[in-house]
């Protein structure tokens, strides 16, 4: 999310992610070779996997709090200036490219889809950072951190139309604007960047909690003031088709379901630094009572989740998944229920994660699959 204290008067930045001198190697990693721009001072180096601009500002006269954040640019970490990402000429969103690394890739030799929810959660963590913004939090801003505030996922939609492979190089662009008064949304658009084939797309929405008493609290017109002059002027979507499946409300699954995993422990491994579980450890979890002979013959296309509860390290959770009628639907020798949607074969399910025991509801989610496509 984006977040820390903004400048009062209008700036503008001027950081191209246009980088001519990106080149793939033949053992398909990255090098780099020494570009300077106007406003833009590409810092190199051949083993790295990222790198990005120092930003300077383009006005002429820099009133205190300019200066500061031009001096922060100076101060930078060494892993934010080897950052393959910067902002966009207009300073309103942030692109970065990844390599897709072997640790990263599934058993269908592509990249998976906690890879991908990875990626877009560290590139809006780079992109908050690259406008000055907090690391102590995800993207808190300054009257955040006063008052004891984070940011917490509310709802996650992605889209992926085509998993990149091992190696493979996709670009990640992001932006954030206001979402009525109680939160934000975030918006991504990965592409191939071999060819610029546009690959996938995701939305989120985010609310402000207290870290110390836990409940959720109205984004005040001074955090607003903080992120805001970093948002896009209008309303600009990852979709915006009428009635897109982002917008789509997930029913409550009910008992029985016709499949479960029970008794899910998180490991320390899955809190992250808000002291809960991170969102991306729910999308395992979903995953983890889908039927085998989806997973064998299936991938993954569509997947929405709705974050009801926050997880601790000491709850036990049970995955609950069954079926989603779809419109047109069959059912198959297999048992599993299927539907003809645009050519394609799709099976829709619908996922719970509770609390073990007393039956809370942690998160609800939807799962559409497509036939996995032939072999690269």
């Amino acid at each position: 999310m984006l977040s820390k204290g903004a400048p009062a008067v209008a700036t503008t930045y001027n950081a191209s992610a246009k980088d001519s001198n990106f080149a793939l190697t033949r053992s398909r990693s990255i090098s780099f070779i020494s570009s300077h721009r106007r406003y833009n001072v590409f810092l190199c180096n051949s083993s790295s996997r990222r790198v990005s601009p120092l930003l300077a500002v383009t006005t002429g006269e820099q009133p205190s709090s300019l200066a500061s954040l031009h001096e922060a640019e100076k101060e930078k970490s060494l892993g934010n200036q080897l950052r393959l990402g910067s902002l966009t000429e207009d300073g309103l969103s942030y692109k970065e490219k990844f390599v897709i690394r072997c640790y990263e890739v599934g058993i269908n030799k592509t990249a998976t889809i906690e890879t991908i929810a990875n990626l877009l959660q560290e590139v809006g963590g780079n992109h908050a950072q690259s406008v000055g913004f907090s690391t102590d939090g995800f993207a808190t801003t300054t009257t955040m951190r006063k008052l004891h505030l984070i940011w917490v996922t509310l709802r996650m939609h992605i889209e992926v139309y085509r998993y990149p492979a091992w190696s493979d190089v996709i670009e990640i662009e992001t932006w954030v604007q206001g979402d009525g008064r109680m939160g934000t949304r975030r918006d991504w658009i990965l592409k191939d960047y071999a060819n610029g084939e546009v690959i996938g797309r995701a939305t989120s929405k985010w609310v402000m909690m207290n870290e110390n008493t836990r409940r959720m609290q109205k984004v005040s017109d001074d955090v607003k003031e903080e992120y805001l002059v970093f948002c896009p002027r209008t309303l600009r979507l990852a979709f915006p088709e009428e009635n897109n499946n982002s917008l789509k409300k997930i029913s409550k699954l009910e008992d029985p379901a016709e499949h479960s995993r029970l008794g899910l422990v998180p490991r320390r491994s899955d809190l992250d630094m808000n002291k809960h579980v991170n969102n991306v450890t729910y999308i395992g979890w979903a995953l983890e009572s889908i039927p085998h002979e989806i997973i064998d013959t299936h991938e993954l296309q569509a997947i929405t989740l709705d974050y009801r509860r926050e997880c601790q390290q000491d709850d036990i959770v049970d995955s609950l998944t069954s079926h989603e009628p779809l419109d047109e639907e069959v059912t198959e020798s297999n048992g599993s229920v299927s539907s003809e949607k645009n050519g394609q074969d799709l099976n829709r399910f619908l996922h719970l994660l509770r609390q073990s025991g007393t039956g809370l509801e942690i998160n609800r989610c939807r799962t559409e699959w497509r036939k996995k496509p032939e072999k690269r």
